[in-house]
């Protein structure tokens, strides 16, 4: 059963204005964003005091509330119930590129419809481009700089960043399904990823948040807010001991974590070049695309 967008999708590029060479970051709870590394990351180019939601997707149609259940609260004695929310906000960024971010939850039903809403709102926007951001379990040390790993399905891009062409076959989540789409539409789009240990289960793992907040602020050549600065490195001292305390209280956990140190430390840290290089392929890219005649 397909899904009129109209009842859905709350957005109007009329309230926005011309925006500044922008890209559309992705970042959705759920399968593709273990320990939120994901979304963090992604929250790290919004700012609050001046940024702008600039449209929604209303979540009754997409979520089993059995399963994404909403939270009630209660203030000053008033009870309230929160929904899953899937906000598009705008972050200005004066003298450099503008952010277009989709920080929510991945969807259980309907998921052509609620990946139609982005793709309506990036055309509005005229986002030059859509990056997925995600983070996935991989056996790798918690004791290393997470590496962040990264491809596309454009030629021309994968040739300007030297990314790879998506090879893996499997069940997937909205992200794989967005990016496949994106692809069709003739949109740009990347998809950039970064490991956390798969023994830590789901804790929180601020390094990789970093890690990845960090190599998005390179490539993408825009700023990234507060959440890389005091704050987190706060958080990654605080969970490091948290990691530490628990490896260290496990002999054969301890064993297998310095088995991953030794071949971490045997392969290259990067798959995909340094962000600095990738940052001007990147923008020498979108450049390219937008000198482009319409009708190449």
């Amino acid at each position: 059963m397909s899904i009129d967008l109209g009842p859905v999708l709350e957005f109007s590029a009329d309230e926005v204005g011309e925006l500044q060479r922008p890209v559309m970051l992705v970042g959705l709870e759920g399968w593709f964003d273990v320990g939120g590394a994901a979304t963090q990351a992604v929250e790290a180019f919004t700012d609050s005091d001046r940024s702008l939601v600039v449209g929604s997707i209303d979540p009754d149609p997409f979520y089993d509330f059995t399963q994404q259940r909403p939270h009630v609260s209660v203030d000053d004695d008033i009870r309230t119930i929160s929904w899953p929310t899937n906000e598009f906000v705008v972050q200005r960024n004066p003298g450099e590129r503008d952010v277009v971010a989709l920080i929510g939850v991945e969807p259980h039903l309907h998921w052509p419809a609620y990946i139609d809403s982005i793709v309506t709102v990036a055309r509005a926007l005229g986002c030059e481009a859509v990056v997925t951001v995600g983070s996935a379990a991989e056996a790798i040390p918690h004791t290393r700089t997470p590496p962040v790993t990264g491809s596309t399905a454009n030629p021309d891009l994968a040739r300007a960043l030297g990314l790879v062409a998506p090879s893996y076959q499997g069940i997937t989540g909205v992200a794989g399904v967005l990016q496949a789409t994106l692809e069709a539409a003739g949109l740009p789009a990347v998809s950039l990823r970064v490991g956390i240990p798969h023994y830590l289960m789901n804790a929180e793992h601020p390094q990789a948040t970093a890690a990845l907040a960090r190599h998005l602020s390179h490539v993408l050549g825009i700023p990234a807010g507060a959440a890389i600065g005091e704050r987190m490195s706060d958080q990654m001292a605080s969970w490091r001991e948290i990691h530490d305390e628990v490896v260290g209280n496990d002999d054969q956990l301890r064993m297998y974590v310095r088995m991953l140190e030794a071949e971490f430390d045997r392969r290259a840290e990067a798959s995909i070049p340094s962000a600095d290089d990738l940052a001007d392929d990147f923008e020498t890219f979108l450049r390219q695309q937008r000198d482009r005649p319409a009708d190449d």
